[in-house]
């Protein structure tokens, strides 16, 4: 039964119904992943305009159904992420993080956790924060809303915490140098990814100014979480293969990374 309410949001996408129409699927805090049907929002004077717009958040009111289509009405305290809709570079990296969030919960499953955690990624693009830096620790800790669960914390076979390490899929999780013998197998993937994609498997946002990497790490890291994504998660998502053909041409669009690996 469809009751009137509100409820704080954020637009995941939306499409054109018919000719005047949309339909908006928006990430709400207090009802998970709801659509919404949008009557005559093609109208130069519809006041929703503004809210529906991509990587926007707002307080959305309508009248909510438990499933099926709810209807939206109206919004208030709408706010836009003005660099992520005008950064091409950040509009790529954030849409991939709402294609992970629509992929990874169904519809109507309460998660403010999640909510709270996308918010926080998108906030920190928007005040300059690094785009790649934020999509890769979201990738890293979204997975275990896939069901994934991998062992990063130390070796699979000793405990052992510190050192060179490399993921083996045979043990689900990191082998110390002292154990790759055991998996012929393992990803060989350069020990500083590896160190890095440990970190932003459990890292805070708040600790991310302290992390600075240049663009032969953050390549690095990109090749060994798409090994990961391949083999435990198997999304294949527009907005992933985006981004996968801009690192063919953004180096021409952007100044050159001299900066260290920093943590």
């Amino acid at each position: 039964m469809a009751q009137v309410g509100e409820t704080r949001g954020m637009i995941l996408f939306s499409r054109d119904y018919k000719e005047k129409d949309k339909l908006i699927k928006i990430f709400t805090e207090s009802a998970g992943k709801v659509m919404f049907f949008a009557k005559g929002i093609h109208r130069p004077n519809n006041p929703l305009r503004t809210a529906i717009m991509p990587f926007t958040e707002a307080v959305y009111i309508g009248n909510l159904k438990g499933d099926g289509l709810s209807f939206l009405n109206s919004a208030k305290d709408v706010r836009p992420f003005r660099k992520l809709q005008e950064d091409i570079f950040l509009n790529a990296y954030a849409s991939y993080i709402l294609g992970l969030v629509d992929a990874a919960i169904d519809d109507h499953v309460y998660d403010p956790a999640l909510y709270g955690f996308t918010k926080q990624a998108l906030e920190l693009m928007d005040q300059g924060y690094d785009g790649e830096t934020i999509l890769n620790i979201f990738e890293m800790q979204i997975m275990q809303r896939f069901g994934v669960a991998l062992n990063w914390r130390a070796c699979s076979v000793c405990g052992k915490t510190t050192g060179a390490f490399d993921f083996s899929s045979k043990y689900s999780g990191i082998l110390c140098q002292d154990h790759w013998h055991l998996d012929q197998h393992r990803y060989h993937a350069e020990a500083r990814a590896i160190y890095f994609i440990r970190m932003f498997s459990t890292i805070s946002y708040d600790k991310i100014s302290s992390v600075n990497l240049k663009s032969e790490t953050k390549q690095a890291i990109r090749k060994t979480i798409d090994q990961l994504y391949e083999e435990y998660v198997g999304l294949h998502l527009k907005s992933k293969r985006f981004i996968d053909q801009m690192g063919e041409w953004q180096n021409m669009l952007k100044p050159e990374d001299k900066n260290s690996d920093t943590n």
